[in-house]
């Protein structure tokens, strides 16, 4: 056989053409196919034997180009083979390529339908052969005429045949690859190529997991083709399908004890990253590609289909290319809002819960994403991190009017905007915890932004950077010289940001010596600033320190729980760093801290403020602390024990220039000095109740200041008592008004001294120990204090400017809830006596529920109250428990009717204020503290003959409350008419709405609630409109979530209609009655609260059609499949089409009915051209289905046409009429109103007149497409419509004739000339 190579290759490079010929036909085919295989095989002189025979084998003659085909038929196997080396095999292949344009027609259809069977078998093994086939299908497609079967094809449709055969055969999952690189080289026309990508993506689940990114890269080379769509949708959808198995698969395993998952999550993690990066990769290089899946991403998310962790993974890191950066984050933002305003929507419908699935948030999806990222997709942290501050940013709280930031951080993230922020946050703390790289960054944009954002609130980063220092101490002291940094901007930052950093840092400071030192510098340096609230700063920072470095011997019961324990904090600390050096370190910040009692009132008030906790948390400081306040309080105290009053009022103040400022807060200085010392004493009684002597000369000291106090709090509360107005220059003719210096002086003294009598009523009850004698003292002082708190009163009442409010009260919170338990519920025998002092005193048990109203409201506004404890959660929480008690047993103990019985005064009874309280704990526990409401709940005893409810569960204990505040109301609603409470009915309607949000609406117990309050509904005919407001806003927000409100709004409109009377007088309105707290005085406040609830509705149903709308949208753009059967309608489209109907027919009621001119005109003929729109809008959605779809337009969409055609649309006109009469005849009803009222009305019609052309062109508008729904659906729908004369000039005869004849009584000549005039337009109107 070597000679035959030889031969061969000696024959061809001499060009001895005809001798090769003639050799090669002296071959056998057998003898051919041994040379090839041979030489092959040894690798030697292959390429120019091929080369010989190709030379010898001319194409032109039969023999010659048969020899060629089997020359191809026999290489194309042998390189599949796998026997032969690399390099070989590329050789014969190259060569084969070189000669393919050479074979004719027949030969190019053997070798196709060759290469389709091995394909089919599964012979392509390697590949190797498959760069062949392209070349061999171009050749085809070149070829005139083939035969085929026993007709003929062009060669191009021979191609389109073989491509079809071989998308359609069972593929060997090992070629699939080398496929798909192989058809980047055919040309494909559009829908050979979507069929060729829809085979691939199908086989994507026969392959190995390993096997899919390198079919993806080959995919998206394949899409510079076309089908781009088609392609990232299906590599998308395929690892959404691998997420979700792998999701069931976590779930599941746990309780099938799977030990093997069918895939291993780290390994489709790497696999997600690697496709990703591919991706990326062809989208920097494709921006057509870049495009395409930005526009599908915005279509998955418009039109509801769920999204994958994957594709946001995806999206984060396309956000690195530059030019889509903005784009993707736009997106991003678009998609969270909307998922969560969806969402809400859907929570606050019954309607919507029931017609639609919840889907998947994208919030969700987010965070999976962060916690997938965790295999190694570096290239999707950076997005990550970008997405969270750009969330954080966008729907961050926003400044106040006047740059005002709003005070304190938000309670539970409740709106949307709300929840995006607070998903921004999560982001960046789960990033934060999981990738090191991405540490330094979030922490340096956190602090840059704390510093720079000084306009608008940074509680959200506050929140953020505490969290970070919670979850990683460790990691953020290597970072220490970020924080040291920020430091440095201490004195410039608003006071509640140094707040929030310095309480975030806190726990970092214990571990870390520099960071502590040079937050000192810093402190030391902003004493001196030249800004208040730079020193201001400087005070809590180092009230902070105070209260977390403990000095040895603290006592332990001022332990305080820190978020970070010590011990969660490895660090070696200096053997000097310990409870002796911190004592050293203590005092020197005290001695810094005396030196601002010579500062503004400000300063001072914040150092009395955080002395009593600092005091608390560190006992030892108890002497320094306790002699700088003494001897502050002696300056402004009367050592004389003979002269009146106790205290200097003038050192208080300061005038600069005319101004009058306040100097001492006194008051706050007492209240500070009275709580240390009684806190003290009690430490002291329970450290060592029986240690009778003590030889301690430290304690000899505290034992000498204390008593001294003791003298001087029992002296001023002694003087105080006898001490009259006139001492203080406060009397019944002292100026109050603030526009005076004198009299800003006497209120700021009023104050004052108002402050000092409520610190020593505290500091009195407490000494008092339940002694008649000291009682009697206390309501002394009370009394004092309430007639300087009257005048005050009054005077603030006369002037035309009003003053400042109530100052607020000095009791603290825990004092007011002892007073109240005491007032009400002590029956301790011992006690009687001496507590009949105080309860008899109507005013101050009056002043003391008082009190508690304002604590509760300013702890439901702000989060915490003033005084001691004020800023502890717990205990405030405690202290609500104990009064929301106190006040419930008065308020059913003692009936309002007994109380009214006695006395006919203004002012609201003591049973209204306890009721106000109990409004006010419950709204502030649900904003507040929300997991705790049952808490608070079953604390409440009462001793009733109901039984008690079992304490296990939450909905009866709340439902046994809703009961008792239920028969309350009962109570007052079963009085006369005259006797009946407005004010109170309506504190517990709003209770009842409280209460009955902690229901789920599932429960029985919620049913019975809306069946009980439709009951009130409808037998209360009470005439007060404040009352029905209340009560029926309570049924719409209940009913809304058990079932839609539609129907209740038809019978209420009925009802609005039979009180007030049609718009056509002549006309009798048949007397309804569903609901009798309609009536005459309340029908105008239902009319506008039902009016805003149909609002509501409208929203729901504009949402719904939306929502089809896209997705009839997507669907048409994504296949054809959707057609649905003409029989059967949609439920959604059925939904859609049932309110609707019932919102028409209610609106009907009410535009016939004779609504008072002004806003309840206005809004209903704003309703009525939203509903329009929407009614547009559903047409507009008709017209898109019965274009892409061509089915028949359901009868329901017929009736709902024919509905607003032929009743609704001609008492639209009818009321449009009438309310143009009604606002030019009340224009001026009132003669000595009419000049005053002039402008007014004048811009009450201008606006008036702008709703009255919205809805007629509403109407017109809907007319408009109904006329191309009617020529698309083919039924006629304007057979229900009726010619508008709206817009027509109408002429009143009654009021032409009247004018006419004034004008005959004047002059007749004019007469004939006026007649002609007025005929003309009416032969104009009959010309139309």
């Amino acid at each position: 056989m070597k000679t035959a190579v030889d031969k061969i290759v000696s024959l061809s490079d001499g060009d001895q053409t005809v001798e090769l010929q003639k050799y090669l036909s002296s071959l056998t085919d057998d003898q051919l196919i041994t040379v090839i295989t041979n030489s092959a095989l040894k690798g030697k002189k292959v390429g120019t034997t091929i080369k010989g025979i190709f030379k010898g084998s001319p194409s032109t003659s039969t023999e010659g180009s048969n020899r060629r085909l089997l020359l191809y038929q026999h290489c194309i196997p042998l390189c599949e083979s796998g026997d032969l080396q690399t390099e070989v095999a590329a050789d014969i292949i190259g060569l084969l390529m070189l000669e393919t344009h050479t074979l004719s027609g027949p030969s190019l259809a053997q070798l196709a339908s060759l290469f389709v069977e091995a394909i089919k078998m599964g012979k392509m093994g390697s590949g190797k052969s498959l760069e062949l086939f392209p070349t061999v299908l171009t050749a085809l497609a070149a070829c005139e005429a083939l035969s085929y079967g026993k007709g003929e094809l062009s060669g191009d449709e021979y191609k389109k045949q073989l491509i079809n055969s071989l998308c359609s055969s069972r593929w060997d999952p090992q070629c699939v690859i080398h496929l798909t690189t192989m058809f980047r080289d055919v040309p494909l026309s559009s829908e050979e190529l979507r069929f060729l990508v829809e085979k691939v993506l199908r086989m994507f689940s026969k392959l190995d997991l390993q096997e899919i990114p390198p079919l993806v890269y080959q995919l998206l080379l394949l899409s510079a083709k076309g089908c781009k769509k088609q392609v990232l949708d299906g590599i998308i959808s395929y690892f959404k399908e691998q997420d979700l198995r792998q999701e069931e698969e976590q779930k599941h395993g746990e309780s099938l004890d799977l030990e093997v998952q069918s895939i291993p999550e780290d390994q489709l993690r790497h696999v997600e990253g690697t496709a990703i990066l591919h991706i990326v990769f062809a989208i920097r290089l494709d921006h057509e590609l870049g495009r395409e899946f930005l526009k599908s991403f915005k279509v998955a998310y418009t039109s509801y289909v769920d999204l994958c962790p994957f594709s946001v993974a995806l999206l984060l890191s396309v956000a690195r290319i530059q030019r889509y950066e903005e784009q993707v984050f736009e997106l991003l933002k678009g998609a969270v809002i909307k998922s969560f305003k969806d969402e809400q929507l859907q929570q606050g419908s019954k309607f919507l819960q029931d017609l639609l699935p919840g889907h998947s948030s994208i919030a969700q999806m987010i965070l999976d994403t962060v916690k997938n990222s965790v295999f190694g997709w570096d290239h999707v942290t950076q997005g990550l991190v970008q997405l969270g501050f750009f969330l954080m940013d966008t729907f961050g709280p926003k400044p106040g009017p006047f740059g005002k930031t709003t005070e304190g951080s938000a309670t539970v993230a409740r709106t949307p905007t709300q929840l995006a922020c607070k998903l921004g946050g999560q982001v960046l703390l789960q990033g934060f915890k999981m990738h090191e790289p991405i540490r330094g960054e979030i922490l340096e944009q956190v602090l840059n932004r704390l510093v720079t954002k000084t306009a608008s609130p940074v509680h959200h980063y506050l929140d953020l950077f505490s969290d970070i220092v919670v979850s990683a101490p460790m990691i953020l002291l290597e970072s220490s010289t970020k924080v040291t940094e920020t430091f440095d901007h201490l004195s410039y930052l608003p006071l509640a940001t140094v707040q929030g950093l310095l309480k975030a840092v806190q726990p970092l400071l214990k571990v870390s010596m520099s960071l502590k030192d040079a937050l000192i510098l810093v402190l030391r340096k902003a004493m001196f600033s030249s800004q208040l609230d730079g020193r201001k700063s400087a005070v809590t920072g180092f009230l902070l320190l105070l209260k977390n470095f403990r000095v040895l011997g603290s006592l332990a019961s001022s332990q305080c729980s820190q978020a970070v324990s010590s011990s969660q904090v490895q660090v070696d600390v200096h053997s000097r760093y310990n409870s002796a050096a911190n004592e050293a370190f203590c005092l020197e910040i005290l001695s810094s801290l005396r030196r601002c009692l010579g500062q503004q009132a400000d300063v001072r008030l914040m150092l009395y403020e955080g002395f009593y906790d600092v005091l608390r948390r560190n006992s030892q400081l108890a002497s320094s602390i306790m002699q700088t306040l003494f001897s502050q309080l002696k300056r402004y105290y009367e050592p004389e024990q003979d002269l009146l009053p106790p205290v200097k009022l003038e050192p208080c103040i300061t005038a600069h220039g005319e101004q009058v400022y306040l100097q001492e807060p006194l008051a706050h200085l007492l209240s500070c000095t009275v709580h240390c010392l009684l806190w003290l004493q009690n430490m002291r009684r329970s450290a060592n109740p029986n240690a009778d002597d003590s030889d301690d000369e430290e304690e000899e000291e505290e034992e000498g200041y204390q008593s001294e106090l003791q003298t001087i709090l029992d002296s001023m509360t002694r003087r105080m008592i006898k001490s009259e107005l006139e001492d203080f220059e406060l009397d019944k003719s002292a100026e109050f008004s603030m526009g005076s210096s004198v009299g800003v002086k006497n209120n700021i003294y009023a104050v004052l001294v108002m402050g000092v009598y409520e610190v020593l009523m505290e500091y009195n009850f407490i000494k008092a120990n339940y002694r008649k004698s000291h009682f009697e003292e206390l309501i002394e002082l009370f009394t004092h204090y309430h007639k300087l708190s009257e005048i005050l009163k009054e005077k603030s009442g006369k002037g035309r400017v009003p003053s400042s409010k109530t100052p607020r009260s000095l009791l603290s919170l825990s004092f007011v809830s002892t007073l109240l338990t005491v007032l009400f519920r002590d029956s301790t025998q011992s006690r009687e006596d001496a507590l009949s002092v105080l309860r008899s005193s109507g005013e101050f048990v009056r002043y003391a529920v008082n009190v508690a109203v304002q604590k509760i409201q300013q702890l439901e506004e702000t989060g915490h109250t003033d005084g001691p404890d004020g800023q502890n959660a717990d205990k405030t929480f405690s202290f609500l428990c104990d009064m929301t008690s106190v006040l419930m047993w008065r308020y059913t103990n003692i009936p309002s009717v007994v109380e009214d019985a006695g006395k006919k005064e203004k002012r609201c009874s003591l049973s209204l204020l306890c009721l106000e309280g109990l409004l006010r704990i419950f709204t502030a526990c649900q904003q507040r503290y929300p997991d705790k409401m049952a808490q608070l709940l079953s604390t409440m005893e009462i001793s009733e003959d109901d039984a008690e409810p079992d304490d296990g569960n939450v909905t009866e204990i709340n439902f046994f409350y809703i009961r008792q505040f239920q028969r309350a109301l009962f109570t007052q609603l079963n009085r006369r008419e005259e006797e009946f409470n407005s004010k109170e009915a309506q504190l517990l309607v709003s209770i009842l709405s409280v209460l009955s949000r902690q229901l789920k609406p599932s429960s029985q117990q919620f049913v019975q609630m809306i069946t009980w309050t439709v009951k009130i509904c409808k037998e209360t005919s009470f005439e007060d409109s404040a009352f029905c407001k209340g009560l029926l806003s309570l049924l719409f927000n209940l009913h809304v979530l058990y079932k839609t409100p539609v129907s209740l709004f038809l019978e209420l409109c009925r009802d609005i209609h039979s009180q007030l009377g049609d718009i056509d007088q002549d006309v009798e309105v048949e007397k309804q009655c569903h609901f009798a707290i309609v009536n005459m005085k309340t029908a105008t406040t239902a009319t506008l609260l039902v009016l805003s609830q149909i609002d509501k509705v409208l929203d729901e149903v504009d949402w719904l059609i939306t929502r089809k709308k896209s997705q009839v949208a997507s669907e048409k753009s994504g296949s054809e499949e959707a057609t649905q059967t003409a029989g059967q309608q949609d439920p959604v489209e059925k939904a859609v089409t049932l309110q609707l109907g019932t919102l028409l027919t209610a609106l009907n009621e009410l535009v016939q009915t004779a609504l008072l001119p002004g806003t309840c005109t206005i809004t209903l003929l704003r309703e009525l051209s939203r509903t329009y729109t929407i009614l547009t809008t559903l047409v507009k959605y008709y017209i898109q289905v019965c274009a892409s779809q061509h089915g028949a337009l359901p009868a329901r969409v017929e009736k709902l046409v024919k509905l607003s055609g032929s009743h609704l649309t001609p008492q639209c006109y009818l009321f449009i009429t009438y309310a143009q009469n009604g606002e030019f005849s009340g224009g001026g009803a009132d003669d000595k109103k009419k000049k005053k009222r002039g402008e007014v009305n004048s811009a009450k019609l201008l606006r008036d007149t702008k709703a009255i052309p919205n809805l007629i062109f509403s109407i017109e508008q809907y007319e408009k497409y109904l006329i191309t729904l009617s020529k698309k659906s083919k039924v006629n729908l304007m057979q229900y419509m009726k010619l508008s004369t709206s817009r027509d000039f109408r002429i009143n005869a009654a009021t032409l004739d009247a004018a006419l004849q004034e004008q005959d009584d004047s002059q007749e000549t004019t007469e004939s000339q006026d007649a002609e005039e007025t005929q003309e337009p009416k032969q104009k109107k009959r010309k139309q």
